[in-house]
């Protein structure tokens, strides 16, 4: 007897439908997988037999032979474990065929027939609702998440049994788990613990408001990574659509295996400088979202970044130009999203102390370039903000230690100690200058992604600038990508202030966040 069911592998991001067709038939008891099923698939013969038998039900004492079709679509993971489960119970004769026909259903099987939570199930949802299916089952700890997807019926259930009960009766309601709705936002680092740095907190609001890259440098202790930290902070809420395809990719990456929330916060990502860079980018044998797409619409900061390969830097550049990554194998081919905001920092030199006035470097001038020889020219002219940080005097540090009535004393120059501005304060310049850019660029892009030949159309160079920028262009000696970057971060710095058009004193400070557009120079 042949029986058909619904299930799904991931390809990327995307869920494509898979066949699962079970024959029973004389011969010698066994269970055979084809379909170009991996090992994890391949093993589900021994899991749904013991789930099977453990349920109190029927294990056919037959040759049986299932197969996952389409053939040359790779199937990896145990989601198939449902959908071969439930063809083996109609094929025979335990469940009617009219009971799953339109049903999609995956989960991992127990061997005691409980429904283990699987990846991507938002993914497969959203495929099941394009095919028009009626309805999904799925283990009791992903229905959250698939219930996030309006229009399609979900089912979910704790064990073999429970998903028998739900196929055998027609009239039972899908469970309710209506979209549950994004947390509230917690707060992070604020911006007004930084103390000093105030070309590196200009920088950063530049970053957020207009999506640019940013690079700094300085000795150990300047206040590096504390900067970084605080961008999410400054970054508008994430939007409806923004968060569904935020929690899709997390999903597909099977870290959602625990609860079915949106993701509502910005994800900051910071991996180690020792990672490889299929973890970097993603990869593997069946392809995975790396680092740089798992900060999708956040942050992806890179501390330590000369001591990265150089090879897997540069592996950077395709996707922070062009906002996602492509992946291909022999089979199949696979694109991941990566729309971020990259935060680069390291050390001026081995030491870490080059440039600081007490002369303490132990570097010599080769060690310097060598270690400055890691970061390829290319990859510098992709990071728009380059700022060299310094060590704040003790004066500065003492202020973010000192009680409130303290921090108000007289500086001891015939004025009172500024306090910085806030996380909040900041975030509101760069939602309004996000806003007039959604207003005015093709798509809503923030400036970093306005394409080369849509940056005329949106810039409005005043005359001066424009001379300005010539004189620029043609004493640092900087590349076209590195001056349409210039024109876009000085085209951030006049929506901040409100202006409509861009004129030189916005080109003058874009220039004063260019210090490394030479590989080897020293702005030291």
């Amino acid at each position: 007897m042949l029986a058909r069911c619904s299930g799904a592998a991931l390809r990327g991001l995307e869920a494509v439908e898979v066949s699962v067709e079970v024959d029973i038939a004389p011969g010698l008891p066994g269970l055979q997988l084809v379909g170009l099923a991996d090992a994890a698939v391949q093993e589900a013969r021994e899991r749904v037999r013991a789930a099977i038998r453990n349920s109190g039900l029927k294990v056919p004492l037959t040759r049986v032979v299932v197969s996952l079709a389409p053939a040359d679509l790779r199937k990896a993971g145990p989601s198939f474990d449902l959908p071969i489960a439930l063809g083996l119970l109609v094929a025979s004769s335990q469940l009617a065929p009219e009971q799953i026909q339109g049903i999609w259903s995956a989960a991992e099987l127990g061997l005691d027939g409980s429904l283990r939570p699987i990846r991507g199930v938002l993914a497969l949802a959203m495929a099941a609702r394009a095919a028009g299916a009626r309805g999904l089952v799925v283990p009791a700890a992903n229905a959250a998440e698939a219930a996030l997807v309006e229009g399609l019926p979900v089912w979910g259930a704790q064990n073999l049994g429970e998903v028998i009960t739900v196929l055998q009766d027609p009239a039972r309601s899908p469970q309710a788990c209506a979209a549950i709705a994004p947390p509230a936002a917690a707060g992070g680092p604020d911006l007004v613990d930084v103390r000093g740095q105030p070309h590196g907190r200009r920088a950063l609001e530049i970053a957020a408001a207009g999506g640019h890259h940013l690079l700094l440098v300085g000795a150990a202790g300047s206040g590096k990574t504390m900067l970084a930290r605080r961008l999410p902070g400054l970054l508008p809420p994430l939007e409806a659509a923004e968060s569904l395809e935020l929690t899709r990719l997390h999903s597909v990456a099977g870290l959602l295996l625990d609860g079915g929330n949106l993701i509502s916060q910005r994800p900051f990502r910071s991996p180690h400088h020792s990672c490889s860079g299929a973890a970097l980018i993603g990869g593997g044998t069946i392809p995975m979202p790396g680092e740089v797409s798992l900060a999708h619409h956040g942050v992806l900061f890179l501390d330590e970044l000369a001591e990265f390969r150089r090879d897997v830097l540069d592996q950077l550049r395709q996707p922070l130009e062009e906002g996602d990554v492509l992946i291909s194998r022999t089979r199949q081919r696979c694109r991941f999203p990566c729309r971020i905001t990259l935060v680069a920092a390291t050390n001026p030199c081995p030491c870490g102390r080059y440039g600081e006035a007490d002369g303490s470097c132990s570097c010599g001038e080769s060690l310097r370039r060598r270690y400055w020889g890691r970061l390829s020219g290319p990859l510098l002219d992709r990071l728009d903000l380059q700022v060299v940080m310094r060590r704040p005097p003790a004066r500065e540090l003492a202020r973010g230690i000192m009680s409130g009535d303290a921090r108000s004393a007289d500086s001891g120059d015939g004025g009172a100690l500024e306090q910085p501005e806030t996380s909040a304060v900041v975030a509101q310049r760069v939602r309004r200058a996000r806003a007039r850019m959604a207003a005015r660029n093709p798509g809503g892009h923030c400036n970093a992604q306005i394409a080369a030949e849509a940056l005329p159309a949106v810039l409005a160079l005043e005359e001066p600038a424009r001379q300005l920028w010539e004189r620029a262009m043609e004493q640092r000696r900087l590349s076209a990508r590195g001056g349409m970057r210039l024109l876009r971060v000085a085209r951030t710095i006049s929506d901040l202030a409100g202006q409509p058009t861009v004129g030189a004193t916005a080109i003058a400070e874009a220039l004063t966040f260019r210090s490394f557009d030479l590989v080897g120079a020293d702005p030291f």
